[in-house]
């Protein structure tokens, strides 16, 4: 075990909707007293035994510390197992770290659930594929950006505002497309004339239709969040005709295998400084000191624009 510690300006990110954690529809520990979030960022403090000591002192962003544990990272320590802390380069910020995590891992596990898609990320690895990001403004659409067009993907993103279209294309996106503009469909099929391959979904319920008409054959939909609605419903013929796939993603079990692929494929596009935060890169950051917790968390469940970080003393 180890712990991570924010004696130095450390930077720690409430998951997002955390806020119904706080209301009791997603606690995981069975009504015990729960310490938010799951992200963070930090120096190591101390190991536990059979941790090499070399780890004492390193920077390091974390995952899932609050993930059926009682301890999240809303505090100054935590102790979690050596796997959920990964080393942070000394260019990359303590807000980058902190704003990793559980977007980042669910935007790469996305991008890689397609038939045919590599199990790592890396330069190159989706090169000649297609990727529509629902929500290009959101923390995981834009990671799911990011991510994409560092593997070579083309990006087309959906927004709902010339703001969030400015910052889709700070992260990266080349085609940005408003829904409330026009036939969505249409202007993805005029830069997709052969339809997308991956679509990385917030929506699925409202977006639907929408999915079954611009995916491409043997596309698939990534969805990870239930944005509009909990029921599903699709046509069966044109999912058959086209041996289109939606792939439910929950990064929180997901098979171990896959987790390790994608904290592998984040730190290399970290070192590549292919993940950025901030507004230049379509992220722009909220920040709380700790004991402002619970207007941090209203902030998220108003629907803020970008990330939202805690700062611990």
């Amino acid at each position: 075990m180890l712990s991570d510690v924010a004696s130095d300006g450390t930077t720690i990110t409430p998951r997002a909707r955390v806020w119904k954690a706080r209301r009791g529809s997603r606690g995981h520990t069975d009504g015990a007293e729960q310490v938010p979030n799951q992200d963070g960022a930090g120096v190591v403090d101390a190991v536990g035994e059979g941790v090499d000591p070399v780890w004492a002192g390193r920077r390091v962003w974390i995952w899932e510390a609050a993930w059926q544990r009682a301890d999240g990272t809303a505090q100054e320590y935590v102790v979690l197992p050596l796997r959920q802390a990964v080393p942070l380069p000394d260019n990359a910020s303590f807000e980058l770290g902190a704003s990793l995590g559980i977007p980042a891992l669910t935007a790469h596990r996305s991008l890689t659930v397609a038939e045919g898609s590599p199990e790592r990320l890396g330069p190159g690895a989706l090169a000649g594929r297609t990727v529509l990001v629902a929500g290009g403004a959101g923390a995981v659409g834009n990671a799911a950006i990011q991510l994409a067009r560092w593997a070579g993907a083309t990006v087309i993103t959906t927004v709902s505002s010339p703001e969030k279209e400015a910052l889709a294309r700070a992260a990266g996106a080349q085609h940005v497309v408003n829904y409330r503009a026009g036939d969505t469909a249409a202007a993805i099929r005029t830069v997709a004339p052969g339809g997308v391959d991956v679509v990385v979904e917030v929506a699925p319920a409202p977006n639907a239709e929408l999915d079954v008409a611009v995916l491409a054959p043997t596309g698939t939909v990534a969805l990870y969040a239930n944005d509009g609605g909990d029921a599903l419903g699709l046509p069966v013929l044109p999912l058959m005709l086209g041996n289109l796939r939606w792939q439910a993603v929950m990064i929180y079990t997901v098979p171990a295998a896959a987790k390790d692929h994608a904290v592998a494929a984040v730190s290399a596009a970290i070192a590549d400084g292919a993940l950025q935060v901030g507004e230049q890169s379509g992220l722009p950051l909220h920040r709380f000191p700790v004991e402002q917790i619970a207007d941090a968390h209203a902030a998220v469940e108003q629907g803020a624009v970008g990330k939202v970080l805690i700062e611990l003393p």
